[in-house]
């Protein structure tokens, strides 16, 4: 496998600019094993480096409740990635990256309110648990305060957080002979602050230096808004051109890459304006969850077929199953608009067409229920016997919209492009 790091990624990326070049690579969600084994048979074919964006509520120790894909903690994600590679016979670089790590991440540490302390604690533990299986790349991201809901947390605070973190780790890190692991600091939410250039740049002077005092590396990424939102399944946000380029170059000048977030569902006319932008990474998630879900309906509804024409007398109840669960999880209200986050679960229950419309938006918090993955098996079974591989289909459906990212971003051929540039 590729020893290239994150870090020699990207200053290779911002190496590629100055010769005329770019790409932007692409944070996936790692939603379930299939996705990964999608994103590792494209990235073979295509020759890129994927990065696996886990948030604490994906990822996260056994003592703080795992995580809600696969059950994984960090060690297990970590075996689980290496697997589907050499299953998939990828020998080329990719990154396990820790999205939204810092205090109050977990939903129970937020709904609890737990206090700063004792969040900051967690945090650290979890960190340490994300080096110690190998992470390549750490998100702190102190901006999830359940003390300053609706409101802007002051940049100074954000600062203190930001560095307290990072300090540990790097302390940590060095004493017990790890790796070195890259940052990734800022945040998409609002309530962060970080959504002017002014404030943005701010950040990063005042950042730089205090880093440097505690001989602390600057992060390899910096969040930044370039117009971006998700909201049900689609892109609402509305992208800003000149707001990401002037972000990109800025963060250029400290030798560190822009990264946006949010950045599922969107055109293929905003994909091409990545390049002249410069953004050097774009993170992509919920996206690839909702199109497994919905290659099963799909193939809910061939086996429908099957069953009309008396070629299946045992269908399974996978879209009941799943429909259900996904509603229970609560996990959708994330990505709710208005009153919307309000939805009592019953009353979706009882109104199809809402159910479906939520099951489309949440359908893979629930890919991980024993119920679920039985009736998957059930499902693959009856097509089987009909000479249809759904596991195969469900993987290609996955493919489609990450090949758009894929081509849109130019990213054909990166990592070859990357080496080359760094040898240059």
């Amino acid at each position: 496998m590729s020893n290239l790091t994150i870090r020699q990624a990207v200053q290779g990326m911002l190496k590629l600019q100055d010769s005329g070049d770019h790409a932007t690579m692409v944070g996936i969600g790692p939603m379930s094993p299939n996705l990964i084994q999608a994103v590792f048979e494209l990235a073979k074919d295509e020759d890129f480096p994927p990065m696996f964006i886990a948030s604490r509520n994906q990822v996260d120790m056994d003592e703080m409740g795992a995580g809600y894909v696969n059950g994984w903690d960090q060690t297990r994600f970590a075996a689980d990635i290496k697997k589907v590679a050499d299953e998939v016979g990828y020998t080329g670089p990719y990154y396990l990256c820790r999205d939204h790590g810092g205090p109050w991440q977990r939903d129970e540490e937020r709904n609890a309110h737990l206090p700063e302390d004792e969040a900051m604690e967690l945090a650290r533990k979890s960190f340490v648990a994300d080096m110690e299986a190998g992470f390549d790349l750490l998100m702190v991201d102190p901006t999830k305060d359940p003390y300053q809901i609706g409101k802007v947390i002051p940049l100074d605070v954000v600062l203190r957080r930001t560095i307290d973190l990072i300090d540990y780790l790097e302390q940590y890190r060095r004493e017990h002979n790890l790796p070195e692991v890259a940052y990734e600091v800022g945040t998409e939410e609002t309530n962060g602050g970080l959504t002017s250039t002014d404030k943005y740049e701010e950040f990063i002077s005042q950042l730089q230096p205090e880093l440097e005092k505690r001989g602390c590396p600057m992060p390899t990424f910096i969040v930044g808004q370039t117009g971006t939102l998700t909201r049900w399944t689609e892109q609402v946000g509305h992208y800003n051109f000149k707001n990401a380029r002037e972000l990109a170059d800025m963060a250029k000048r400290y030798g560190v890459g822009l990264k946006e977030h949010n950045a599922d569902y969107l055109d293929d006319a905003t994909l091409l304006e990545h390049i002249p932008a410069h953004v050097t990474a774009s993170n992509v998630a919920p996206q690839y969850g909702t199109e497994e879900t919905r290659a099963y309906l799909k193939l809910c509804a061939t086996e429908q077929i099957l069953v009309d024409n008396g070629l299946c007398d045992d269908p399974s109840d996978l879209y009941h199953t799943l429909l259900v669960k996904a509603i229970k999880t609560e996990r959708w209200r994330k990505w709710m608009t208005g009153d919307d986050v309000n939805l009592q679960v019953d009353d979706i229950l009882a109104d199809d067409e809402l159910s479906l419309k939520i099951l489309d938006v949440s359908g893979h918090y629930a890919f991980n229920d024993p119920e679920v993955k039985e009736q998957v098996e059930k499902l693959y079974r009856n097509l089987a016997a009909q000479d249809i591989d759904g596991k195969r289909f469900v993987i290609e459906h996955i493919k489609r919209p990450i090949k758009q990212y894929v081509v849109g971003l130019n990213l054909k051929g990166v990592t070859s492009r990357i080496e080359k540039a760094l040898e240059d």
